[in-house]
């Protein structure tokens, strides 16, 4: 299995990291797990107890997590098809198996971009890069995800022009989206819908608000990164060109 991502960082002249971004770029934790880290003085730089926000340059400074080295870690980019019943967690209290345990022989530690619920399957991303994972979720950079969603009754196409024009939920108007119906089947719709935010349950929550709650949710692509040839439960290195695209569109230089 080709392993492209897998090149060290490189920091030459990078300076002035704070000190939670550095530790999530190695993959330790979370940037927020990262910070309670930090606030629970477990870290060290240079000997000293850091502090959250402590700027480090990471070429010359000593940093240390629970008596550890840490040092700068391989970047991993991967593409998951997650199955059903499974959680998009790196740990579960209630003993659910998770998306990470599938990733047998990975080099490093890495988490899921975003979140899929137990029950909605297909395109997971899953990396070490903090700031690509970061951009990823921030709808200011309008990447695209595409969903095949299975609703109940039979979608009109007035009811799918609300979905493209946006829709008032709990929190907020919804961005414009694209729609289309797929497919029809006694009393049940297939409909695609690509969307760019990422905020919880928002297809679900889109189709219940015109009606047509979900009986059936998969994620097809982000951006150009599809689990086409991937069977449930397995996964691959993202290709050079999947990652440079990715990379342009949120402004990441590899």
């Amino acid at each position: 299995m080709p392993r492209f991502g897998e090149g060290k960082l490189h920091r030459r002249n990078v300076v002035n990291m704070r000190i939670q971004k550095y530790l999530a770029e190695c993959s330790i934790a979370s940037r927020r797990a990262s910070e309670k880290l930090v606030a629970e003085g477990k870290v060290t730089v240079n000997g000293e107890l850091a502090t959250v926000g402590q700027l480090i340059d990471p070429d010359t400074d000593s940093v240390c997590c629970n008596g550890q080295t840490v040092e700068p870690n391989t970047k991993i980019y991967i593409v998951f098809n997650k199955p059903s019943g499974v959680v998009t967690t790196a740990k579960d209290t209630h003993q659910r198996k998770t998306v990470l345990e599938f990733l047998e022989g990975v080099p490093a530690r890495v988490f899921p971009v975003g979140r899929l619920d137990m029950d909605v399957t297909g395109t997971l991303l899953l990396t070490n890069d903090g700031e690509l994972t970061n951009r990823l979720a921030h709808p200011r950079y309008e990447v695209d995800k595409v969903y095949h969603a299975w609703v109940k009754g039979i979608v009109k196409r007035s009811e799918l022009r609300k979905l493209e024009n946006g829709v008032e939920l709990e929190d907020g108007m919804t961005a414009p989206a694209e729609a289309s119906l797929l497919k029809l089947q006694r009393n049940t719709s297939l409909i695609r819908l690509t969307i760019h935010e990422g905020r919880k349950r928002l297809v679900k929550r889109m189709c219940s608000h015109i009606g047509h709650p979900v009986t059936k949710l998969r994620r097809v692509s982000i951006a150009t990164v599809s689990t086409h040839g991937l069977q449930p439960g397995e996964w691959r290195y993202l290709h050079r060109e999947e990652l440079e695209h990715l990379r342009a569109l949120t402004g990441v230089k590899g």
